[in-house]
């Protein structure tokens, strides 16, 4: 996810004053994001920005998002690496494991490319979006994608049943 997919686009990404609540949902997104740390870079064209964060067992890139028109707000959390072509079935079962119980977020993964990611989102229509409720979704993602990445990892690369993994995390 070097930048938003298209599936992950508003169809309209030009400001319109027909979603007064949305465009300020972004300015407070990006208040917060600069204000907790984050060091958000606006993404050119969308209402969007791009991040870092550096977890206990690795790097992941982070995309925080306001879909407009549909007064949304979605954070992904993404592991900077790639699940090889065959790992991917054993991946996907671990992620299907790990989603299993997970009451804020879920894991996701594109088996085309084989990026791994955790999305975290709300729905805001008709209501300001508060930083307490930017905060309650975007910690809960990079702390769960963090504490899976190592049993992530030895599914992909380390020859570790997704079961084994998943109850060694959760064990």
């Amino acid at each position: 996810m070097d930048e938003l997919t298209s599936s992950d686009r508003s169809p309209s990404q030009r400001p319109s004053k027909a979603h007064p609540n949305a465009l300020a949902a972004y300015e407070t997104l990006g208040q917060f994001l600069a204000g907790d740390g984050w060091h958000p870079q606006p993404i050119d064209g969308q209402h969007a920005y791009r991040t870092y964060y550096k977890g206990k067992h690795g790097e992941l890139r982070c995309y925080a998002q306001i879909r407009v028109d549909l007064e949304q707000f979605l954070f992904y959390a993404v592991s900077t690496v790639k699940v090889p072509e065959e790992a991917r079935p054993a991946v996907a079962e671990f992620i299907t494991r790990a989603n299993y119980g997970l009451r804020i977020g879920n894991f996701e993964l594109d088996y085309s490319d084989g990026e791994v990611r955790y999305k975290s989102s709300l729905d805001f229509e008709g209501e300001p979006l508060a930083p307490n409720l930017i905060r309650n979704a975007i910690y809960p993602a990079v702390q769960t994608l963090d504490s899976y990445l190592p049993g992530l990892m030895k599914v992909a690369f380390g020859g570790r049943t997704p079961f084994e993994a998943i109850d060694e995390i959760e064990g």
